[in-house]
């Protein structure tokens, strides 16, 4: 890992570099054409409702990647988790450990404030992130499955 390198939160005026992130993660897992948040409401849940935070990774001052996060709550552990949506690394500099190190970062956030878990999914094909989520002692909840109520979904089922 570059001696430079260092993680900060996102700043307001960082909105549209918080897109190019998720379109590039989104290009990465090959769902590109589902991404359609844009810079203005990002920048209001980010920003203004506080309802997820980021955090960049930075080698020289020259952000290479980023980690979206928020507070869920476990009923089983009675106290909040911190939920990882996002955690993604620009491809030329995968391997040097950068992305392990968002990971520790974010495990020190939970555990100074009092979460009781950290979670995240991974898709099954991504081998090289589940190797390293093994490797931090990461364990697959494999008995429960991912449900979601997609926009349009949502709206019919809430009539």
């Amino acid at each position: 890992m570059n001696n430079t390198f260092k993680i900060r939160p996102a700043r307001a005026d960082e909105a549209g570099l918080v897109l190019d992130f998720i379109k590039r993660l989104a290009e990465y897992e090959k769902c590109a054409d589902e991404v359609v948040a844009d810079e203005a409401t990002l920048y209001h849940s980010l920003f203004v409702e506080h309802s997820a935070e980021v955090v960049f990774a930075e080698e020289d001052g020259v952000p290479i990647g980023f980690a979206l996060f928020f507070h869920n709550f476990s009923t089983f552990v009675g106290r909040k988790g911190l939920y990882l949506e996002d955690l993604f690394i620009v491809p030329e500099k995968r391997g040097r450990g950068y992305g392990k190190a968002l990971l520790k970062h974010l495990a020190r956030l939970a555990v100074e404030r009092n979460c009781g878990r950290m979670e995240w999914i991974c898709l099954d094909w991504n081998k090289p992130a589940l190797t390293v989520y093994r490797s931090i002692g990461a364990i697959p909840m494999d008995e429960w499955t991912v449900q979601r109520l997609t926009e349009p979904a949502l709206k019919r089922f809430a009539q």
